[in-house]
């Protein structure tokens, strides 16, 4: 066996050999274009994906949960628009804005079709989330990333360092658009029903959106100059929403706390695992095909306040964090909701609290979908 000293400089200048050629992988075997919705429709109840069933296997979170708090609320009545104020877009622009995305973020942007979204983190080289986005096609030659406003500006100027010779402009196009939730009713009928369709039509650009507690739910992108619709729904309605999907976006307060993996991405449509490289691929991939996931998001519900960035204590453990409030909102009408990443071992049945071992009680409450386990 050769000498530690000798395999931890095997092991550096094996991370360093990936450093270099991180931006100069080509392609695998992207995905078919339609085959990141479907694995997540299977999820939602809709039309499975049979490729998908070769390759992938899916489980529940094996782990005794609270029964949901009995407060009487029915979501599925809600409808209206929420405006997403805390949201900002990316706008990137030529030849090559479509090849040079794919190989930065976790999702497939070459065979992006014209009918989809994709939902994808943006990571560090240690596989750490920077960012999450949602990107669309508006044109052969332009995509759109939709991301929380409080990252958009070190997204935008870490992105545009590694365009290089590449035929692509990033630029801040939130001030060109105004982008709006959409519940209920108020999703057009003709956006299709699998997680992250797109349509475009006369009243802008829609993203189906992963429904929540029975309600319907989608991104409305419209031009800034447009006429603008009446924003009915209450931004906290919509916020709680997001929480109840079990879908977080990254914010600034827990930027770099994750692998993608530890917000469920690979369940929800937000990692494509054979595509070519992009920065913390390998860590990404590795704990994935290693079984090395010791930590996965769940929803819970608290009687007092949550806020993002939040840790959270087990009761066997006083002194050190098992997990962090990722997405926070008040449930409408009793309480908070937040998701929380956390170490899979915590959620034993045991007390788990927010802030400290006296902090508030969380409950934990069921996913609205199945964990992919097995690639």
């Amino acid at each position: 066996m050769a000498p530690a000293s000798a395999q931890t400089a095997a092991s550096q200048s094996k991370t360093e050999i990936h450093l270099f050629f991180m931006r100069r992988c080509t392609t695998i075997r992207p995905l078919g274009k339609s085959e990141p919705a479907m694995i997540f429709d299977r999820h939602a109840g809709g039309p499975r994906n049979p490729k998908a069933t070769m390759s992938a296997s899916t489980t529940s979170v094996s782990t005794p949960t609270a029964a949901k708090p009995d407060l009487g609320f029915d979501a599925t009545a809600l409808q209206g628009l929420a405006r997403l104020d805390d949201w900002g877009v990316i706008r990137a622009q030529g030849a090559d804005a479509a090849a040079f995305l794919h190989g930065q973020l976790t999702q497939d942007f070459l065979l992006l079709g014209q009918g989809e979204a994709r939902l994808a983190g943006y990571c560090s080289a240690k596989g750490r989330m920077l960012a999450s986005l949602i990107g669309w096609k508006t044109g052969p030659e332009e995509i759109l990333l939709l991301c929380r406003r409080d990252l958009l500006a070190p997204t935008l100027k870490r992105l545009s360092m590694f365009v290089m010779r590449a035929k692509a402009k990033l630029s801040d196009a939130s001030a060109d658009f105004a982008l709006y939730g959409a519940v209920g009713a108020s999703v057009p009928a003709e956006l299709a029903t699998a997680p992250w369709s797109r349509l475009d039509a006369a009243a802008g650009q829609w993203v189906r959106l992963p429904g929540a507690e029975g309600a319907a739910r989608a991104l409305l992108c419209l031009p800034s100059g447009a006429a603008q619709p009446a924003a009915e729904l209450a931004p906290a309605l919509w916020q709680w929403l997001e929480v109840r999907s079990g879908v977080a976006m990254v914010g600034a307060p827990v930027i770099e706390a994750f692998v993608p993996q530890m917000l469920n991405y690979e369940s929800v449509g937000g990692v494509n695992f054979k595509k070519g490289c992009y920065p913390g691929q390998e860590v990404v991939a590795r704990s994935q095909y290693r079984g090395a996931l010791k930590r996965r998001a769940q929803i819970f519900h608290a009687d007092s306040e949550l806020s993002v960035g939040q840790e959270v204590f087990h009761a066997a453990d006083a002194e050190q964090p098992c997990g962090i409030v990722v997405a926070a909102a008040p449930h409408p009408l009793q309480g908070w909701e937040a998701i929380v990443s956390l170490q899979t071992s915590a959620l034993d049945g045991q007390a788990l609290t927010v802030g400290g071992p006296d902090g508030v009680a969380l409950q934990a409450l069921a996913l609205p979908y199945e964990l992919l386990q097995d690639i």
